[in-house]
């Protein structure tokens, strides 16, 4: 069974863009030499309509979805700089796809000879109506205007939402699309992003609990310690940001005492961090001669 990394799904979403603008092209031309060599959209008397407007109708619909899927390709191949830069990329790609969705159901509603500037004249009552039994619809757009005029995050920060941290891939004019590390999705209403934890505005904190023997000389040990940190630093550069921090003795376990670091990372580096602070403080111990200790259990016979 073949898989597909995450990369390999990115580039075919990139393309699906291009490829469905080509289609929707070959099809209006291919409808527009099919009508006009065999005049099939000359009238349609049955339904009253008038043929030519019908094709020309066709013709501006698969235009429009042919020019949306193109715009959409062309914004994929952007490489923003930055995170804001990225949400407006995305949020212009979400009104894009609105506004053709809208503009083809306004030209469709003319291929039926329905006067929409009727219907425009009474969308003021319909949406009053609308707005009773779409409030929570509203009330997603509303907050969704603040979430980018405040920059409360942006596509690319690693946020908290109700204990759920991932990344902004998404941020539309409804909702929030957030990825975890696992690659779970989690959409979420803009009216619900509440009480929001924006973990990309400053660094953060790895965290490394590591234990010792009880027989260990601390004060010895603690001596050795900054240079120790020094090098762990010297050798995971650009992944942390600063030498690592001794924090001190952290706890009095049954078999072993627990010694608390940390160390300064991009939010993105967390749990990597860690990673490479457990590995690099295991192996300098060892050096300095210290074995992680194992449980025991001492049974005293009188």
């Amino acid at each position: 069974m073949k898989t597909t990394t995450g990369r390999e799904r990115q580039t075919s979403k990139k393309y699906s863009a291009l490829i469905r603008a080509v289609i929707l092209a070959v099809i209006a031309v291919l409808v527009y030499v099919i009508g006009r060599r065999t005049g099939i959209f000359t009238e349609i008397p049955k339904l009253n309509l008038n043929g030519k407007a019908v094709l020309r109708g066709v013709l501006i619909l698969l235009a429009m979805f042919a020019v949306e899927g193109l715009l959409i390709f062309l914004l994929n191949l952007l490489k923003p700089k930055n995170n804001r830069a990225r949400t407006l990329v995305s949020l212009i790609k979400n009104m894009l796809r609105y506004a053709v969705i809208l503009a083809a159901i306004c030209i469709a509603l003319t291929m039926f000879n329905v006067d929409i500037v009727t219907i425009l004249a009474g969308l003021g009552i319909l949406a009053l109506i609308i707005g009773f039994g779409a409030e929570s619809l509203i009330a997603d757009i509303v907050t969704g205007m603040f979430i980018l005029i405040d920059n409360q995050y942006n596509v690319g920060d690693i946020i908290e939402v109700d204990g759920f941290r991932g990344t902004v891939t998404e941020i539309n004019v409804r909702s929030t699309v957030l990825t975890d590390v696992g690659g779970n999705v989690k959409i979420i209403n803009n009216s619900d992003m509440k009480n929001v934890l924006n973990r990309s505005d400053n660094f953060s904190k790895s965290v490394s609990d590591f234990a010792i023997p009880y027989e260990t000389d601390l004060e010895e040990l603690e001596k050795k310690i900054p240079d120790l940190l020094e090098e762990i630093y010297q050798n995971n550069q650009p992944l942390m940001k600063a030498k690592p921090d001794y924090l001190g003795l952290n706890k009095l376990d049954d078999s072993a005492v627990v010694l608390r670091f940390t160390v300064d990372v991009a939010e993105g580096d967390i749990f990597a961090g860690a990673r490479a602070l457990n590995h690099d403080l295991f192996i300098g111990m060892r050096k300095l001669g210290i074995e992680v200790p194992f449980p025991q259990l001492d049974l005293h016979q009188k």
